[in-house]
């Protein structure tokens, strides 16, 4: 496979999923806001936008209208949901030859219908915009399961995907360790912006703790959404694209020692360490998992610079 082909596929599986998780996130954050008249809009605000890496810097007092225009509409920013719709749909246009037409039209139809949704957005509320999106997230997930081969092209965006979604959901936690006590409403929130809330209340029994909810967001072999879950995901999909390791030696690329290390920290934690100096630990998997994404770019899609002769001429 082209190696520009392979890196639109990659990116391609991660603005989608950025889009869909930052759809999740910040449809709990603005009814958490509208229904909890305590709550401070513009520390709320400020502390979503950290969460999702956006500079919050300079700006006037946020409540949920700014935040909204900030994190769902603004074409200008790349981290929010439009404009890694706009992204997304570039990166499948530069790549039609590698991806069906089903997704095409997917991220077609669905990048056409944003102006028509943001208008009735700002009328109705941001709810029904942000359904939309996620809605059309998981068409687009449906559609490339049941329309791809599982060739390189398949590997390649579920890789995205699953790097995307580790590190969306370690950011979510990272918002809240500090401030959240155990026991706090707070952790709802949080499992309620993953999209874990039922299956961790089927699987608890309906406790709820910090230790059961970090436990299960980052480690849990089971939902897919888990952190440890999507970096395992990720492993298995650079072992199928690295056909070129030796296997007597056991080497290993760069991405695939990474992944592998960051994955194995989490398996073999002991669950009692697991809230010990957490936001150490959290930080330090996020900086892992921006380092994977790095030495994926590196070995797959970054090609070596044209290299001219410099100086003395050579004289035969």
């Amino acid at each position: 496979m082209l190696a520009r082909n392979a890196e639109s596929l990659y990116w391609i599986g991660r603005y989608v999923e950025r889009a869909d998780d930052t759809s999740r996130i910040l449809n709990v954050s603005v009814h958490q806001l509208l229904e909890d008249a305590s709550v401070d809009s513009d520390h709320a605000s400020r502390q979503l936008l950290a969460v999702l890496g956006i500079d919050s810097e300079g700006t006037e007092s946020l409540d949920v209208w700014k935040l909204t225009e900030l994190v769902a509409y603004a074409k200008d920013n790349p981290a929010s949901i439009v404009g890694s719709i706009n992204s997304a749909r570039e990166n499948t246009r530069g790549a039609r030859e590698v991806v069906s037409t089903e997704l095409w039209e997917c991220l077609n139809a669905t990048w056409n219908a944003v102006p028509d949704r943001q208008r009735y957005a700002r009328r109705a509320g941001p709810h029904a915009f942000l359904s939309f999106v996620e809605e059309r997230a998981a068409m687009f997930a449906g559609l490339a399961d049941s329309t791809m081969s599982r060739d390189d092209g398949w590997l390649f965006m579920v890789l995205g995907r699953s790097i995307e979604r580790a590190d969306m959901v370690v950011r979510l936690l990272l918002s809240r360790v500090v401030a959240d006590r155990a026991s706090s409403p707070g952790w709802i929130t949080v499992l309620r912006s993953a999209g874990a809330q039922d299956t961790y209340l089927r699987t608890y029994r309906g406790a709820l703790d910090a230790g059961r909810v970090v436990q299960f967001l980052l480690r849990d072999t089971l939902f897919p959404r888990s952190v440890f879950h999507a970096l395992r995901q990720a492993e298995e999909c650079l072992q199928r694209l690295d056909t070129g390791g030796a296997s007597r030696n056991n080497e290993k690329t760069e991405a695939l020692r990474e992944v592998g290390r960051a994955r194995s920290e989490l398996e073999f934690l002991r669950p009692s360490d697991l809230l010990t100096d957490l936001p150490r630990r959290l930080g330090t998997l996020q900086t892992s998992i921006k380092e994977i994404g790095e030495a994926v770019s590196m070995q797959y899609f970054s090609t070596s610079p044209w290299v001219a002769w410099s100086g003395a001429e050579v004289s035969l």
